[in-house]
């Protein structure tokens, strides 16, 4: 069952031009642009890029945080903007999310127990004291941590150990899907790979559905069952994960797989001969046509005549009139 869906979905952010007078039109920012994609009940879905990609926007629109420019974001089919107040209220209860940086995102003011607790007062408020100290008991033990600990304070815990408190907090009203914008990414590698298996198990053993969003893809591959790969705003690829990985059509899809390490000094400087070069342009002036068109080691004239939709290429879709795959077989 499909819980979650995104029909051609942008959002644009107007940008005021230095030196432009007040009453002239500013620049729009286009963070998210044309992305379609659909996430099921129980699935992980992976989504990658780097910083600037528009990922977190992405996410933001997804939770309702701030508005769709355009298409449309459809939970268990209903348009998002057009729900009613009781149920655009049930629906944030329904979707939470996880944190970059898991001490920013605790108020530092208060007990974990209480920041654990705070979405039960908003959104069960009839729940007794200790009715909510009950649950938040047992949420902090299925993220690892003794509920001992609830009436101890952020800057007390290590950056995992928070980050299983934000964890427990999107947890603690039993919500439908969880949205975890990079929540790795501040932790030290050894404590990065608990996390991940932490959320796995959560997802499995909770039915829950997961948007899992990071720039590593050998983090995403851990734990996705299908990856989305976005650059500059747009959908490169999108596809189950193993194929994906294993034989991506993208090229740029392929420059983040060259770029996870290998253990091989020698394999490795092969693979990093091979990666883009450059920056990601500025998402106020797009390249025109494909927009990666610009570092792509295999750009040809016509890649700038029209941003190329998503297409079936062997076990994935790839937006790119060159894919690999094809080339492969030619």
């Amino acid at each position: 069952m499909t819980l979650l869906r995104l029909e051609d979905l942008s959002v644009t952010f107007p940008v005021a031009r230095r030196g432009a007078w007040p009453w002239e039109a500013p620049d729009l920012l286009r963070a998210v642009t044309d992305v379609s994609l659909e996430v099921a009940a129980g699935e992980t879905l992976g989504l990658v890029g780097e910083s600037g990609s528009g990922k977190s926007t992405l996410a933001r629109a997804v939770i309702g945080t701030i508005p769709a420019s355009s298409g449309r974001v459809l939970w268990e089919g209903q348009d998002l903007a057009a729900l009613s107040a009781g149920r655009r209220r049930r629906h944030r209860a329904e979707v939470q999310m996880v944190f970059q940086d898991p001490l920013a995102a605790l108020n530092p003011r208060m007990t974990v127990g209480r920041a654990i607790a705070e979405p039960l007062q908003t959104h069960e408020p009839d729940a007794s004291r200790d009715e909510r100290r009950r649950r938040v008991g047992e949420v902090m033990e299925k993220v690892g941590l003794s509920p001992k600990l609830m009436d101890r304070y952020p800057h007390e815990f290590s950056g995992g150990q928070c980050q299983r408190v934000g964890i427990a907090r999107a947890l603690v009203l039993n919500p439908r899907l969880i949205v975890a914008d990079e929540p790795v990414s501040a932790l030290d590698v050894s404590v990065q790979a608990q996390v991940v298996n932490l959320m796995k198990r959560l997802v499995k053993d909770m039915g829950i559905s997961l948007i899992f969003i990071a720039h590593d893809l050998s983090v995403v591959r851990n734990v996705s069952d299908r990856i989305a790969v976005m650059y500059l705003g747009r959908l490169m690829e999108v596809g189950p994960a193993r194929p994906l990985i294993a034989a991506p059509a993208h090229p740029y899809t392929r420059a983040l797989v060259e770029a996870v390490p290998v253990p091989d000094p020698a394999r490795g400087a092969v693979r990093a001969a091979g990666l883009v070069e450059g920056d990601i342009p500025s998402p106020l002036s797009p390249p025109s046509g494909c927009v990666f068109r610009t570092r792509c080691p295999r750009a040809r004239p016509d890649c700038a005549d029209a941003p190329p939709a998503l297409r079936p290429v062997r076990e994935t879709e790839a937006a790119c009139i060159h894919p690999i795959a094809e080339a492969a077989h030619a």
